[in-house]
């Protein structure tokens, strides 16, 4: 290798050039999926500009259980190119994300060496960049970077590496300035936990991830005392550990809006993580993408027999890390940070089964033993032919990750790809149907689906797809409702579904021929979503579900009717913007008695309402409530006097 120190962060410079080129073209494409319900909340609070609709937005994400509210603040400055529809800004800051990430990367890995006992600072910068390189260009990353919404996944890294240099900055003080040392880890740990959970929940793995680092370092000097390693690392590792232990549900159905249980759920993970570790290591340009809803569910041990496959290979580098720590622990620290990185999100919390964004945090030491490798096998052979091979590898990586950007630019083609290479999955086979109709060829798009509901006859998804294609091709019969009818009622719901029938109900009330001729079966639809158990159990659903029955009976013009769902639902929903949404619907519709009762009992609620709740401003409210009545009442004396 050669033996300039500064070389390695002239490379390093030309590195993060190399990954802006690479990504350049992918920062083309636009939102996708979970974008939209995420960001589409800024719709809801107005103004960016202004400091209290921005607050509002911040302050009431349901991302997760604490909102994020570090990762919205971060979407902000970015507002105006959301109601612009264009993602090229927010690809932008993610993509600086991603470098500073990398560069962190870089200065924790060479901490680590460090404190694991490696005194040649050539050595260390040669293998620092080599390992931060691998994974800045590996293709598995870019889902994470070009994915707007997943800027959720990557703060709680930058948030985490910032605190880890803050920790051995602090742990190389204790044989000198002790009292310096524990105050900057203390605060660095504390801060970046705070600023890592906040961003996403999995950031409050970053004690346990710290203890792991310890746990594989061979070189006890500088260690912190146990009274602090307690207090500051196992306290907090031991609460998420409950916390998870809190989680077990081993009974037969735990979440009524899954396709799988806990113990299925975990024996699949078993499968799933081995295929990340596969695609860390033999890299390819793009696999199922989002469409992961088709994902075989593991049954038992050997249903598939991969399962068992898996977790016995994922079992052996476990031990294998466990004995091998003290002679090779860059191998153990790989393994076992990867392993406590996965903790929350591919266990026993009933999220989804697949997403490569996962890997984003789980993946920064996986590289780690290879750049050792590499920079050992120099020391055997020639260096040039090493300084060869760890080019093709980053020269590999970077084309692999390239024609992928090259794909993610289009984002209709992106989701095209991944729909017909997700054969099992609902949702991709949706998405083919839809450019389908988009193109007139309904007769091809009903095939689609079903097709796809003899393999998956449970989706309601699928069901509602279906009968939306009729409804737009105008060939929809009574038979197609009473057939979805009973499709739903023995389904299991997801919020995919949720969704579907609104798009469906909205689609129908924009054709009053469908509304006068099948409103009624529209309505015993949704009273069927609403008798199903894993609907009801799907937050908002219920009061969302009455609130579209009653939009159906306003249509039908059975204004008294309507005004009971509509009560029903702003009961249930407890929304200020709701409920005046429902206003305004019957007031439009010409019945402004039952429009002002309906803003009576919005008036009721708004002043019980604690006034930080408020997603708008007090004034906001006053003036719509007031001006709104006013405008009402004088409309409904006019009709009286004529």
């Amino acid at each position: 290798m050669l033996n300039n120190r500064v070389l390695p962060i002239i490379i390093l410079f030309f590195i993060t050039l190399l990954v802006v080129l690479v990504y350049y073209t992918g920062l083309k494409g636009g939102f996708l999926f979970d974008d939209f319900p995420n960001l589409g909340e800024m719709s809801k609070y107005g103004d960016m500009h202004d400091w209290e609709n921005a607050y509002k937005f911040v302050s009431n994400g349901n991302a997760g259980p604490t909102g994020r509210p570090i990762s919205l603040l971060t979407f902000v400055p970015q507002a105006d190119a959301w109601f612009a529809g264009n993602a090229f800004p927010f690809k932008v800051v993610n993509l600086v994300i991603h470098l500073l990430c990398g560069l962190l990367l870089y200065w924790v890995t060479s901490l680590i060496l460090r404190a694991y006992g490696e005194v040649k600072e050539q050595k260390i910068a040669w293998i620092a960049l080599l390992s931060a390189s691998f994974w800045m260009l590996h293709p598995l990353m870019m889902s994470t970077t070009l994915y707007v919404i997943q800027r959720m996944a990557q703060l709680p890294l930058l948030f985490s590496l910032l605190a880890i240099v803050g920790y051995f900055k602090g742990r190389t003080l204790l044989s000198s300035k002790q009292y310096l040392g524990y105050t900057l880890m203390t605060f660095s740990i504390g801060l970046g936990t705070l600023l890592a959970t906040y961003s996403k929940e999995n950031g409050a793995l970053l004690p346990l991830l710290i203890l792991v680092i310890e746990f594989c370092n061979p070189n006890k000097n500088n260690l912190p005392k146990w009274q602090w390693r307690t207090v500051c690392l196992w306290l907090p590792s031991l609460a998420i550990t409950f916390m998870l232990l809190h989680y077990i549900d081993f009974s037969d159905d735990p979440w009524s809006n899954r396709n799988f249980n806990q113990k299925e759920r975990l024996l699949t993970e078993g499968r799933i993580v081995v295929d990340y570790l596969a695609q860390l290591y033999i890299p390819r340009i793009e696999g199922y993408g989002f469409f992961q809803d088709g994902f075989l569910v593991s049954k038992y041990w050997f249903s598939p027999i991969s399962t068992l496959y898996s977790i016995l290979f994922l079992s052996s580098l476990f031990i294998s890390s466990l004995l091998l720590r003290k002679k090779y622990p860059f191998f153990a620290l790989a393994i076992l940070f990867f392993f406590a990185a996965h903790l929350m999100e591919s266990t026993v919390i009933g999220l989804e089964l697949y997403f490569e964004h996962r890997n984003y945090i789980a993946a920064i030491f996986l590289f780690l033993p290879l750049a050792v490798g590499l920079y050992t096998l120099s020391e055997h052979i020639k260096p040039s032919i090493v300084i060869f091979i760890s080019l093709l590898i980053l020269i590999f990586l970077a084309t692999m990750t390239w024609q992928r950007t090259i794909l993610w630019s289009d984002s209709q083609k992106l989701m095209l790809y991944w729909a017909q290479n997700s054969p099992n999955s609902p949702r991709a086979q949706i998405v083919i149907a839809t450019v389908l109709t988009q193109n007139g060829h309904f007769k091809e798009a009903n095939q689609v689906v079903e097709q796809a509901l003899e393999k998956r006859p449970e989706s309601g998804l699928l069901a509602l797809q279906l009968l939306l294609q009729k409804i737009e091709e105008g060939a929809v019969k009574k038979q197609d409702f009473i057939r979805t009818q009973q499709l739903i009622r023995i389904h299991r719901a997801d919020i995919q579904a949720a969704i579907a029938i609104r798009d469906l109900t909205g689609h129908a009330l924009n054709k009053p021929q469908i509304i006068q001729q099948y409103g009624d079966d529209l309505i015993n639809i949704l009273s069927v979503m609403l008798e199903n158990p894993s609907y009801v159990n799907i937050k908002d659903f219920q009061g969302y579900a009455i609130f579209l029955q009653g939009q159906i009976l306003l249509q039908q013009h059975k204004p008294d009717v309507a005004y009971q769902y509509f009560s029903q639902s702003f009961v249930l929903l407890a929304d200020i913007d709701d409920g005046l949404q429902m206003v305004i619907k019957l007031g439009n519709a010409g019945y402004l008695q039952q429009a002002l009762k309906m803003l009576s009992q919005v008036e009721m609620l708004y002043r019980k309402q604690p006034k930080e709740t408020l997603k708008r401003s007090q004034q906001y409210y006053e003036k719509i409530i007031l001006q709104t009545r006013h405008d009402m009442q004088n409309d409904l004396q006019a009709e009286q006097i004529n």
